[in-house]
């Protein structure tokens, strides 16, 4: 594929993690306001049960009917499952018990450069100029959050911290699970994380009443589970790292509902640190790699679409510009383009 070409193709990954992003900044102030009447495990399990049953409609598609996930590939799954969707939940909740609610919004944007070091320590995901840039410029704005308030919210910093580090995990093996179609994940995903966090929590004595226990739910179905089914496919897409630096707006949607419905205040400093990370997200735009590589042969499902130089198989009356999801075979394939680190670019440079 040309370099004319992958930015058309790559249009619909990207608004897909803008719109992810958005959905889940707006998660973490509505999450606040639930947290009086539930504790960090149980407020953690419904939100994700929640995202499961969202997807749950979408996860019985015919189209991938006969798939049967390799055992890496359920492993690939167990682990961002614990990581994103049992640890860094809770470490996240336990952090807006201690500090409001756009802080802690902006202090999630340490998940970009905790995902970008996983993704170059141990998995060796290539890392342009300006992706580096742009994870700096992140960095920069988690930096900016923690000077003003003179460490006031330390042990809130140090739970985000911990809860960016579990995401950036996450992020790293959800990008490489190629074995679960995005509903599919968000199912397991949700009913697995959810049901052993909501456990916990009821056995501490964190039972929710009936109003609150629904607000989670509903929270849990439209900001993690519509955030989850946008963005796995855009990661399998994009890479890691770079759908992350879209993903790293999220604080700007936060912040802002912080401020318009909690009336939680925005100084300068929220300011600075927001146009840092528009910065990051438009530099992700302008980077291009482009060289020889080969392929091997293989059987996977991922959305995709038919003029993108890696899907030649047809079908009937269906435009190659167009995007769908099946289970597919890929012959061995020796080419030059321009691409990113998605499904099928994990080599190493």
């Amino acid at each position: 594929m040309s370099r004319r070409r992958i930015r058309p193709a790559l249009a619909g990954p990207f608004a897909a993690c803008l719109v992810a992003a958005a959905l889940f900044g707006a998660a973490t102030p509505a999450a606040k306001t639930l947290l009086e009447d539930l504790g960090s495990f149980t407020a953690a399990g419904l939100l994700y049960l929640g995202a499961g049953l969202m997807a749950l409609p979408f996860a019985s598609s015919r189209e991938v009917r006969g798939l049967r996930p390799n055992p890496a590939q359920r492993r690939t799954l167990a682990g961002a499952i614990i990581a994103g969707g049992g640890v860094a939940p809770v470490l996240l909740l336990m952090g807006l018990h201690a500090a409001p609610a756009a802080s802690v919004s902006l202090w999630l944007a340490l998940e970009l450069p905790a995902t970008a070091l996983l993704a170059r320590a141990l998995f060796a995901e290539h890392l342009g100029r300006r992706t580096l840039e742009a994870v700096a410029l992140a960095a920069g704005a988690g930096i900016l959050l923690a000077s003003p308030s003179g460490f006031q919210f330390a042990w809130a910093g140090l739970l985000l911290a911990g809860a960016a580090l579990a995401w950036g995990l996450d992020n790293n093996l959800t990008a490489r699970v190629d074995g679960y179609t995005p509903s599919r994940y968000t199912v397991l995903k949700g009913l697995a994380a959810g049901s052993v966090n909501l456990a916990i929590g009821l056995a501490t004595g964190h039972a929710p009443s009936a109003r609150s226990a629904g607000a989670a739910l509903l929270v849990g179905a439209i900001g993690y589970g519509g955030s989850l089914l946008l963005y796995v496919g855009a990661s399998q897409r994009l890479g890691a790292v770079r759908a992350q630096v879209l993903f790293a707006t999220s604080p700007l949607f936060g912040v802002a509902l912080a401020w318009g419905w909690l009336g939680e205040p925005v100084g300068l400093v929220h300011l600075a640190a927001g146009a840092l990370l528009a910065a990051a997200a438009a530099l992700l735009l302008t980077e291009q790699h482009a060289h020889r590589h080969a392929h091997a042969a293989e059987r996977h499902v991922h959305r995709h679409r038919h003029d993108d130089g890696h899907h030649d198989h047809r079908h009937r009356d269906l435009p190659a510009a167009t995007s769908h999801v099946h289970p597919h075979r890929h012959a061995p394939l020796v080419h030059a383009h321009a691409h990113l680190p998605d499904v099928h670019h994990r080599h190493g440079h």
